[in-house]
């Protein structure tokens, strides 16, 4: 059936699984994309809802004048639902918002006021401030006040919440969310643990933002300026319930830029600096978690937000960002390699086998070297060369114990290793590398292997 009205979508917006950035990681680690709808961010629904709810209880009409302050994202939602049924928009926003959210809010037909950046909550120069004088003094004005309206902690308890926990199939364990207004992480958090109280709800914000010190009930916030957008907040949402809460954790403007800038390149997710926070906080947190936790990471802000600010080079390096992206080669590991190798079940010796037995082995599963093992523990290696010497010296040699005879273990390598590191470990002599698997087994990677996964890349 057709549309009739885009803010009347009903589709989800994807859950996705990472399967680059989280190979090495035994838990489910899934990205909810909630920038993907009309207004590139989870206020899309809010801003239509909130419309909806005062039109209904006659607070507003067409013709009138919506006020609000925004970050950028809120706003822009709030003028693409507005304008499109009549609406007129006076935004006060602050001028470290990027070049296209300014743009694109003027292009939508807004009116916008640049406050500065480094203005507190309450300054009569802050951007709440402001917005709340423009109210006052301009007739036939509304001020929407979408950070703080209860209608958007209702649609992230109703819409958003309800979705999480269908398209995980109820197995959602932990879920990471933005911290701004308080409305998403408290609707998401009270929806969630209502089905499932052991669900664990972690909160991220960016550094001097107010709520890790609520959290923790220190009350101190250190003053800090952040770079990114869409995150934190200098003052107290009255959402905030820390009882729904399980963590909070706050990120610095680098690591959350260049987790963004890996989203887009590893994995083809085009989001912002806000979402690169709250994936860099998940793979750190979801590298301890079992292959039973299902993590659900929530990216709300657009990419193409940010193509003059976290996606520049130039940018990045004057604020001194930059990070050099990983080569083509140095994107390949020993997971990756091992998935292009025919899966078989590691050929390997115990102490205990004679060297007749060893070499049995090698001739069955046509292999010139083997591991020597003791307790799944890797203690040495054994080839044909090897054999062939002792054989020469002592051709009564071969039923003796293959533990007397044995030449250097293999060097140990975990599944996320690049083929660099692996490159560099066989030029060290060594003609082979074991992976530890995470479910405890080993694999043997060889020269031939890298060399086949470099023609296959």
């Amino acid at each position: 059936m057709p549309n009739h009205d885009i803010f009347g979508l009903n589709a989800e917006t994807p859950l996705v699984l990472l399967k680059r950035m989280g190979r090495s990681i035994q838990a489910k680690l899934m990205a909810k994309l909630e920038y993907m709808n009309p207004a590139c961010s989870p206020y899309c629904r809010v801003a239509s809802a909130l419309i909806n709810d005062a039109e209904e209880r006659r607070l507003i009409h067409p013709g009138m004048t919506l006020v609000d302050w925004t970050y950028g994202n809120s706003g822009i939602a709030l003028a693409m639902a507005g304008v499109s049924r009549g609406y007129k928009l006076l935004l006060a926003a602050p001028e470290k918002i990027s070049k296209e959210k300014q743009d694109l809010l003027r292009a939508v037909g807004a009116e916008l006021v640049i406050t500065p950046a480094d203005a507190l909550p309450g300054e009569p120069r802050s951007c709440m401030t402001v917005a709340e004088s423009l109210v006052r003094n301009i007739p036939n004005a509304f001020f929407a006040g979408m950070y703080d309206n209860p209608v958007s902690l209702r649609v992230h308890s109703e819409i958003t919440g309800e979705e999480i926990w269908r398209q995980t199939e109820g197995r959602v364990t932990h879920v990471f969310v933005p911290l701004v207004s308080g409305a998403m992480v408290t609707g998401i958090g009270r929806c969630l643990k209502q089905k499932n109280p052991a669900v664990r709800i972690i909160g991220v914000e960016s550094m001097g933002s107010v709520y890790s010190g609520l959290f923790s009930e220190s009350g101190t916030t250190e003053r800090f300026s952040s770079e990114i957008e869409e995150l934190g907040s200098l003052h107290a949402s009255s959402f905030w319930d820390p009882s729904i809460i399980d963590e909070v954790v706050q990120v610095g403007d680098n690591d959350a830029f260049n987790c963004g800038r890996d989203l887009l390149r590893l994995e083809a997710v085009f989001a912002g600096g806000a979402s690169g926070a709250v994936m860099a906080v998940a793979l750190k947190s979801a590298a301890s978690y079992g292959e039973r936790d299902f993590v659900v990471a929530l990216l709300h802000d657009f990419g193409g937000y940010y193509l003059s600010k976290m996606y520049n080079d130039d940018w990045m390096r004057s604020h001194g960002f930059y990070r050099k992206a990983k080569t083509t080669v140095d994107q390949i590991t020993a997971e990756d390699i091992i998935q292009l190798k025919a899966r078989k079940d590691l050929i390997f010796a115990y102490p205990e086998n004679t060297l007749a037995e060893v070499f049995e082995m090698m001739k069955q599963n046509d292999v010139s070297q083997l591991p020597i093992v003791s307790y799944n523990a890797p203690i040495g290696s054994i080839s044909e060369n090897k054999i062939l010497s002792i054989l020469i010296e002592n051709d009564e040699a071969m039923n003796s114990k293959v533990v007397g005879f044995m030449e250097q273990p293999f060097p140990v390598c975990l599944p996320d290793a690049t083929i660099s590191e692996l490159s560099g470990k066989l030029q060290q002599s060594a003609s082979g590398v074991l992976i530890s698997l995470s479910d405890g087994r080993l694999q043997l990677i060889t020269k031939s292997d890298l060399i086949d996964a470099l023609t296959h890349k």
